[in-house]
């Protein structure tokens, strides 16, 4: 590592005002930086002195993304060879995952850092790091069968009516990977729903075994099969189709810990989600006005991409809310908004994107009134005491 950084200081001089290679500066800065802790600090604003910088904290959210990514490599292939009625080595059923995996992060990254650069070159700043964790959550958001060429697209379209358009990050409003869903969800609704989508291979219809629909738990609950849902093991462990990331909530769950036990996550959004789902769906057991009504609170926050989106999507520190009270405002309304949204709309079974972007948008909102209240309270305190 020491040759490395001789090297690195061996050749920054060019990189710099007036170097042979001065418009890549912020190139050569963002590579840098990724292997090494910066040694510049902040100088004017509220500031934390602290040796964990913007891309040591996009690592450990990386880091508790691994778990989701690699059961979700794994689930392509078992539901692959599952749909054909095959047995097969755990091997090989990791590398199919693999090939059909790979390549989507590939594209993400490739396509969204690539517009990143571009802009930092422009505004000759610092590449903004956001993107490491957006990279990773735009594939796991998506179904394993979509063409590459939309990732690309709806990767490009997040990065820059997402991000830049607000200044880059730290200064969006919504969550770019959501963004990157909803568009290819509203300008390509054929390769965001239906039943085929979720299996690799399956649009084909080659040699796959009869009875083998390749259904979703939340399409099933929608189109009123409920006795079709699969099974609390299924669901939890996530042998079940899906989105890449969203199937296993085992896997979600370790990377909650992850952020949770790292600081990096608010324990408060994720709980408050929780309790937003579970209160909506108590409420539904209630009226139990149809079959969807009546399905229990553990089994509808295990379906769907509810425990991923609560986890890795609300707790986005730049478009959740900030204050104590208001994450756990923010979490509940989250929560109770995703699950009303997929009873209430059986055309789009999945409510937790449009929940989770609703409140990004109420976000500095709810904040603002926090504030405000604990101003009002202080106040009355103080002349209280006068």
């Amino acid at each position: 590592m020491k040759a490395l950084r001789n090297y690195l200081d061996r050749i920054k001089p060019q990189f710099r005002e007036g170097g042979k290679f001065e418009k890549l500066h912020s190139t050569f800065d963002a590579f840098e930086t990724f292997l090494y802790v910066p040694d510049s600090t902040t100088t004017s604003g509220s500031h934390i002195r602290d040796a964990v910088d913007l891309k040591r904290t996009m690592s450990v959210v990386l880091l508790a993304l691994m778990p989701a990514l690699l059961f979700g490599i794994w689930n392509t292939g078992y539901q692959h060879y599952l749909s054909l009625g095959q047995t097969a080595s755990f091997g090989q059923i990791f590398s199919f995952g693999l090939w059909k995996v790979l390549p989507i992060v590939v594209v993400a990254y490739a396509s969204g850092l690539a517009v990143e650069f571009i802009f930092a070159q422009y505004r000759k700043h610092e590449v903004n790091e956001g993107y490491l964790v957006s990279g990773m959550l735009i594939p796991l958001v998506m179904p394993v069968d979509i063409p590459l060429w939309m990732v690309a697209v709806s990767s490009i379209f997040a990065v820059i009516l997402g991000k830049e358009a607000f200044g880059g990050t730290g200064m969006n409003v919504f969550n770019p990977a959501l963004l990157a869903r909803a568009f290819i969800f509203f300008a390509y609704p054929a390769q965001i729903t239906g039943d085929t989508i979720w299996t690799a291979g399956l649009t084909k219809g080659t040699g796959v075994i009869d009875g083998f629909s390749g259904a979703t738990p939340l399409a099933r609950a929608a189109s009123g099969a409920i006795d079709k849902l699969p099974s609390m093991h299924d669901l939890f462990f996530g042998f079940i189709p899906g989105s890449i990331g969203e199937t296993s909530k085992l896997a979600i769950i370790i990377g909650a810990a992850i952020l949770i036990l790292s600081g990096i996550g608010s324990w408060r959004i994720m709980v408050a989600g929780l309790l937003g789902g579970v209160t909506i769906t108590l409420i539904f057991n209630a009226v139990a006005a149809n079959a969807y009504m009546t399905i229990d609170p553990l089994t509808q926050v295990m379906m769907g991409s509810f425990l991923f989106g609560m986890v890795f999507m609300a707790t986005d520190p730049v478009t959740a809310a900030q204050t104590n009270r208001g994450k756990w405002i923010y979490g509940f309304l989250a929560g109770f908004f995703a699950i009303m949204v997929r009873v209430f709309n059986p055309a789009y079974p999945e409510g937790t994107m449009l929940a989770i972007l609703l409140m990004n948008t109420f976000a500095p909102l709810i904040d603002h009134f926090v504030i405000e209240s604990n101003i009002k309270r202080r106040l009355k305190r103080a002349k209280a005491v006068v």
